[in-house]
């Protein structure tokens, strides 16, 4: 299938592969996030509502900004104290929930819902993300990640509802 994908759209898909992450390992999320409500869900579902968020300018440009910071924090380029701050994970930081906020805000309240319960149980690629001896510093990448996720599954749940409507 061939897509018109903007310049940003193919740079943020790219710096997510080169940081380990792909449309597959969202899509898992998304599946366990939604699986429970929908006994029919395909992971084919899940990955088009991912690809689906991955269109939106604000996901890409939170994509691009997280992944550039949590870069120079492993490359040592950041001013002190910001640079511990990323390569702790620091939990009063705050400034890569917002980041995150600003994805799963685009598909509403549902999404930050999602977005709370994946954050705190870390399944699948967040798992990875948070390992903090792997010696990468993944402090916005593993919000940005849960909150696609989270994007994803309250796009398919409001796709569903709507479906839900049209049947009554």
């Amino acid at each position: 299938m061939e897509t018109n994908q903007s310049v940003l759209e193919k740079t943020a898909r790219q710096w997510l592969r080169e940081r380990g992450v792909t449309v597959d390992d969202i899509a898992d999320l998304v599946y366990y996030l939604q699986s429970k409500y929908h006994e029919d869900l395909k992971m084919d579902d899940c990955r088009h509502n991912v690809d689906r968020v991955l269109t939106k300018r604000e996901v890409q440009n939170a994509i691009l900004t997280g992944i550039q910071l949590d870069r120079l924090a492993e490359q040592k380029k950041l001013d002190e104290p910001l640079q511990r701050t990323l390569e702790t994970d620091e939990s009063l930081y705050g400034i890569d929930e917002v980041v995150a906020f600003s994805i799963v805000n685009v598909y509403g309240s549902i999404g930050f819902t999602n977005y709370g319960y994946i954050d705190k149980q870390k399944p699948g690629i967040l798992k990875h993300l948070n390992d903090k001896t792997t010696g990468e510093c993944h402090t916005f990448l593993d919000d940005i990640v849960g909150a696609i996720a989270a994007a994803a599954s309250s796009r398919l749940a409001h796709a569903t509802e709507d479906d839900k409507l049209l049947d009554d």
